[in-house]
């Protein structure tokens, strides 16, 4: 039995071994779950550094006393070890860093299925947006091995649907969407040994508002239909875009993966990201995106990535990220 494996059996052992107490009255109304923090603490994806601190200031702002005051039963997993820019070679500069970022979204998506295995929920802190290539990875593998599919709901200011051949910066982080459809890069696309991750029919975007035009065209390519801009939400309102992305995720799937990159709110309720892009979501329409989710109860595993307290404001962004991670789980206001 590996190290993960046995420190997760003992997790398991631990908490089925005494009845978790029921949810605090006016507090949240979902069952109580067995959640697993899984930090990923990746920034070769990008260029400007600060992101390998998210996890931590996720930690600093409470986020497992918050989830353990809606009655959920919280382990925390540590990080997964990052090889530091500094010490490797940028490889190609189509796809920078792609080596290591492979063997670090490799060595996640095996964390990932691990946690599931036990029957608890992965929370996974980025970390910069290409962590979301080794747990989606993951998370579709356990499924796999089910005979099930997953669904995905991608939210965030930008589409991260280059290749190496369409990138203009090479930054993986623009890519690992592109991977969890099959489009490349191949290393990253083909982690756990199959490709593609997800189908177009059960991946919906929600929030985009930067997108180059290449992946204009590789979002043609990929067939996804689902794709929600900002000015979607702006015309048609955050619940019926949610709604209507959940139930394309859903359909035919054992339930959906949540990939949250901070920057699709506002900078003026987020400063703290690694790509910041004016004109984005309210503090209130991104609670309630996280609130609807809870209602419908189908989240599989959730991930929060590109944190950045380098720019940040007194950690304004982890704040916001533990509230909106505590939605997800179930907080309500009444």
């Amino acid at each position: 039995m590996s190290k993960i494996s046995e420190t997760l059996a003992n997790e398991k052992a631990a908490v089925t071994g005494s009845v978790v107490g029921p949810i605090k009255s006016g507090v949240q109304s979902l069952p109580p779950r067995k959640i697993r923090i899984i930090g990923v603490p990746l920034d070769l994806g990008a260029s400007r550094r600060g992101v390998d601190m998210g996890p931590s200031a996720v930690r600093v702002a409470g986020l497992e006393a918050r989830l353990e005051a809606l009655g959920h039963n919280v382990a925390d997993g540590g990080n997964i070890s990052v090889a530091i820019a500094e010490t490797k070679h940028v490889g190609e500069e189509h796809a920078r860093y792609l080596k290591e970022i492979t063997e670090t979204c490799t060595r996640a998506a095996d964390q990932v299925i691990e946690t599931l295995e036990h029957g608890m929920t992965p929370v996974i802190l980025g970390g910069d947006h290409s962590v979301a290539a080794g747990s989606v990875s993951g998370v579709a593998e356990h499924y796999r091995r089910q005979n099930q599919k997953i669904g995905l709901i991608w939210i965030d200011a930008h589409s991260d649907l280059n290749t190496p051949e369409t990138s203009p910066s090479g930054n993986v982080h623009g890519m690992p969407l592109a991977a969890l459809l099959g489009l490349g890069p191949e290393s990253l696309a083909n982690i756990c040994g199959f490709s593609p991750k997800i189908l177009p029919e059960n991946t919906v975007l929600i929030g985009v508002r930067d997108i180059d035009a290449t992946e204009k065209e590789n979002i043609k390519r990929t067939g996804l239909t689902e794709v929600y801009t900002m000015r979607d939400i702006d015309e048609r309102g955050m619940r019926t875009v949610m709604e209507e992305a959940l139930r394309s995720a859903g359909r035919g799937t054992a339930g959906y993966h949540v990939s949250l990159d901070m920057d699709w709110i506002d900078p003026e309720d987020a400063p703290g990201v690694g790509t910041p892009v004016r004109g984005g979501a309210t503090y209130r329409e991104a609670h309630l995106a996280m609130e609807i989710i809870a209602d419908h109860g189908r989240m599989l595993s959730l991930e929060v990535v590109e944190v950045n307290p380098v720019i940040d404001e007194h950690n304004r962004t982890a704040d916001l990220a533990v509230e909106l991670i505590s939605s997800a789980f179930g907080k309500k206001i009444l």
